[in-house]
């Protein structure tokens, strides 16, 4: 099959997917198989279903006659159809990988620039090898610009998708300790996630640069195409302002507070900020997107339940954004239980790395801390562990956590969210 052709297909289908569940007229549908599973077996029901055509590993399933085309590696074709309709593309497009924060700044972007644009964006956490061609395949003419968020736990995986993506754009929020095990350690995760840098700069392409991060104005240093903000004398500078544990921004004596809880999100507030108003919009409007943005995807989001307070920070956790949760929730008012779960990914740290979070949770103002996960229930004795979620439930069923603020933090394995209706 060849990519120039199939792109004529593809610019009157209604959109590409890789679920068989969600095949809408017009679609076209690339059948990923599974290791037990042949997805082109679904190709003739993708095609009864209204799909435009179909893209199948497996020749014996192949049918040009109702557009089921054979290719060697329906990956490797979904990636080459995203570069080459990458390359009709005239548009910005914005890249950002970091060790936190990705996503909640993806957004944030998203909300800011759209007070002027028509902005397409990654969907939820499509971050990956599939999911980058997949987003940059849902741009539509229509569209002005493009967010594309970038995650990665291995060296040499952000240089790949930033080939796939070619951003003219790029932001990296942080480096931090996520994925120590696939990075090899701190260094290969600044070597990794600098992977954005250096595509940028070999292409000729903005940089924003955090200037309160020495890593970053370090990567960046003697390069002409950056866009930096944070310090007074940055060409964007911003007063952070807390109300009500929820953290906002001040520029030019206007006030920004939004519905976000953590003062590490004063960065990414400022990261957003300064896309907005370095393509435009007027601060007003970014005011707006600021205060209207509502985190509802379990990060840094504050739930309330009756009198009680909960914060939920459930969708990733590693050393890095644990330790600045812990730290922001020691200064809300009132009593405070953290609920804690396990940290992955983390190699041949995670124990000594769970070992720090709890003796830095027990040096803060707590009234109770409560582990969830074989490693922090590995680490010491002292407080209450339990080895599941489902563990946990089970005690909250029978007990009344009598505190007003609650935290839940952890990684996404441990799926900690689901004792969330246990509270009471």
């Amino acid at each position: 099959m060849n990519i120039s052709d199939f792109y004529t297909l593809y610019l009157t289908s209604n959109k590409v997917t890789i679920d068989s569940r969600k095949i809408e007229k017009n679609d076209i549908f690339f059948a990923f198989s599974g290791d037990n599973f042949n997805a082109a077996t679904l190709a003739e029901d993708a095609i009864n279903k209204g799909a435009k055509a179909v893209i199948v590993e497996d020749k014996n399933y192949e049918n040009s006659n109702k557009n089921i085309f054979f290719v060697e590696s329906t990956l490797f074709f979904l990636q080459e159809l995203a570069k080459y309709h990458r390359a009709q593309l005239n548009i910005p497009i914005i890249a950002l990988t970091g060790s936190n924060g990705k996503t909640t700044t993806k957004e944030l972007i998203h909300a800011v620039l759209s007070q002027k644009f028509n902005v397409q964006y990654t969907f939820g956490n499509l971050n990956n090898h599939i999911g980058v061609p997949l987003t940059l395949l849902s741009i539509k003419p229509e569209h002005e610009m493009a967010v594309i968020e970038m995650g990665a736990n291995h060296q040499k995986e952000i240089e790949f998708l930033s080939q796939i993506a070619r951003p003219n754009f790029g932001y990296i929020t942080n480096f931090g300790k996520a994925h120590l095990e696939g990075f090899g350690g701190v260094e290969g995760v600044i070597k990794g996630k600098s992977e954005l840098y250096d595509f940028l700069k070999s292409n000729d392409q903005f940089i924003v640069v955090n200037e309160n991060d020495p890593i970053q104005v370090q990567k960046t240093d003697g390069y002409d195409l950056v866009i930096p903000f944070g310090r007074r004398d940055s060409e964007f500078y911003f007063e952070k302002i807390v109300e009500n544990n929820c953290v906002g921004l001040i520029y030019n004596q206007i006030e920004a507070v939004s519905n976000l809880t953590g003062e590490y999100n004063f960065t990414n507030l400022c990261a957003a900020a300064t896309f907005g108003l370095y393509f435009g919009v007027e601060f007003t409007l970014i005011k707006k997107a600021i205060e209207d943005y509502t985190p509802t995807n379990m990060r840094s989001q504050i739930v309330k339940k009756g009198e009680i307070t909960l914060v939920l920070d459930t969708y990733n956790a590693n050393p890095s954004s644990m330790k600045v949760s812990l730290e922001n929730f020691n200064h809300f008012e009132g009593s405070k239980t953290i609920i804690i779960g396990d940290m992955l990914e983390l190699g041949e740290e995670s124990a000594t790395e769970h070992l720090q979070i709890l003796d830095l949770a027990k040096s803060l103002n707590f009234d109770e801390i409560i582990t969830v996960g074989p490693h922090f229930k590995n680490a010491e004795a002292g407080v209450t562990s339990f080895l599941t979620t489902e563990d946990l439930i089970a005690f909250l069923k029978e007990t009344k956590i009598n505190s007003q603020n609650i935290l839940l933090k952890a990684s996404r394995g441990i799926a900690l969210e689901k004792a969330l209706e246990f509270i009471n």
